[in-house]
């Protein structure tokens, strides 16, 4: 007889608290209920205001890349590389798309509208940016991130950043990634005034709770453990990957190498010279090859670190996760303290070792007077610690169940978006491989031909 599960409940409770509800709970209607209390939440009408947007009414791209110049904080000159973001509106009869919005925005700008989006919304997993310096290169690729490839490649990103923003039901719907998207001139100073930067949970705070927490959510440690896996698999995969690529590409130049040889061995040849021309020529095709065959794998890798990437927006979860956590077990102990110190003034009982035992041996005993005033105001303390209890437990079984949704959401995500990729990476392989036999098959004809002349 099957044993029954744990209740999970209990897992979040430092003290006997009201329990914590299981996420799985409601997920079907989870992102209803958010998006319907998602921050500054517009008409429902669909169209783009300035606090509504929807994917399927608007088109968002980054259109071009260009280099800049100018000055940084420190007054000095730099360049960076700028990007024209361009929303269009297809709400029109004839189904045309109309351009709506067009401005430039730097990487930092991208960087910043991320980090207020983890502060505002730290229980979504949030869509993380291509990376600013190129990771797992090989020989061909440049590790310059003004190399037009890199910068090309990071523009895709960028554009894939925005519309994962966009096709997310709470996110679509902040105001300052409306504003991100339309007003060009002081949006950073908009964002500044949010406050976001003081909300933000320091770092040295978050590895205190990560150690001190006393009883973790299983759930999420498991997630931990999963992001951790994930990243590893996918830094090992595209580890390899780079390493092949740095082969294959050897392999495929040398050909280049036959295919100058039997071209110069054919001005030479009077009866073998046009099919060792034509050799040449297969040779020469066959070499070159290699340069689409492996800009298309770039696609696919580039697709695999946008997952590598999202598992660190999968700890940030679980980072929160333990801080509130972490909060919740020391109210719960400063609670329990109060209690007790009231408990041992109402009843008159002084522990030895304590800093009360030692106060009464040095000072004395308290005036009844005295004893009543310290009770009261304990009293008033325990009954303030009962209420923020309350209300962090609140918090967190709120917490739990937003979060749980968008990690099933961001699961079902994942696994469509590396089937696919992985799909079409064996039929671009496939393909691949046509091609090659095709090319060797002919070649082999003609060395055949040529034999007989031999």
């Amino acid at each position: 007889m099957e044993q029954a599960a744990p209740d999970p409940e209990r897992l979040w409770q430092p003290a006997p608290l009201e329990p914590l509800s299981h996420p799985d709970a409601g997920l079907e209607s989870m992102v209803g209920e958010e998006t319907k209390g998602a921050r500054d939440e517009g008409p429902g009408d669909g169209t783009m205001t300035e606090n509504n947007f929807s994917l399927k009414k608007i088109e968002i791209s980054v259109s071009e890349a260009e280099k800049r110049t100018g000055r940084n904080a420190m007054n000095m000159q730099e360049t960076y590389t700028a990007y024209l973001i361009e929303t269009r509106s297809v709400e029109h009869n004839d189904g045309q798309s109309v351009l709506t919005d067009s401005l430039w925005r730097r990487y930092s700008e991208f960087e910043l509208l991320r980090n207020y989006l983890l502060v505002y919304y730290p229980h979504i997993v949030v869509p993380p940016l291509p990376e600013k310096r190129a990771e797992f290169v090989w020989h061909k690729l440049s590790a310059d991130n003004m190399d037009p490839d890199f910068v090309e490649r990071r523009r895709i990103g960028l554009e894939n950043f925005l519309l994962r923003v966009a096709s997310h039901p709470i996110l679509c719907r902040d105001k300052i990634f409306y504003l991100f998207l339309t007003q060009e001139g002081n949006w950073k100073e908009t964002v500044n005034e949010t406050g976001f930067q003081l909300k933000a949970d320091s770092r040295l705070k978050a590895l205190n709770a990560t150690f001190r927490v006393k009883n973790p959510d299983k759930r999420f440690i498991e997630l931990k453990h999963y992001s951790d896996e994930l990243q590893s698999v996918i830094s090992h995969l595209l580890r390899v990957r780079a390493r092949v690529a740095d082969r294959l590409y050897g392999v495929y130049k040398v050909h280049g190498n036959y295919g100058r040889v039997f071209s110069e061995w054919s001005a030479i040849e009077k009866e073998m010279g046009d099919g060792l021309q034509s050799a040449g020529h297969h040779m020469d095709v066959y070499a070159s090859s290699i340069d689409d065959i492996l800009e298309d794998e770039e696609h696919y890798a580039d697709q695999l670190k946008e997952y590598l990437f999202y598992a660190e927006a999968l700890r940030a979860v679980c980072r929160k996760h333990e801080l509130m956590q972490y909060d919740l077990e020391m109210a719960a102990q400063d609670l329990a303290s109060k209690k007790q110190q009231c408990e041992e003034l109402a009843t008159g009982t002084v522990r030895t070792f304590s800093l009360k035992g030692m106060t009464t041996k040095l000072f004395g005993q308290e005036t009844p007077e005295q004893r009543e005033a310290r009770i009261k105001m304990l009293e008033e303390q325990i009954k303030e610690g009962e209420q923020q209890l309350k209300s962090k437990n609140l918090e967190g079984r709120e917490f739990v169940r937003n979060a749980w949704a968008d990690i099933e959401r961001f699961k079902e995500q994942k696994n469509h978006d590396l089937k696919e990729a992985l799909i079409s990476y064996a039929v671009m392989q496939i393909s691949m491989c046509k091609k090659v036999g095709f090319g060797f098959s002919e070649g082999t004809s003609i060395f055949r031909s040529a034999g007989k002349f031999l």
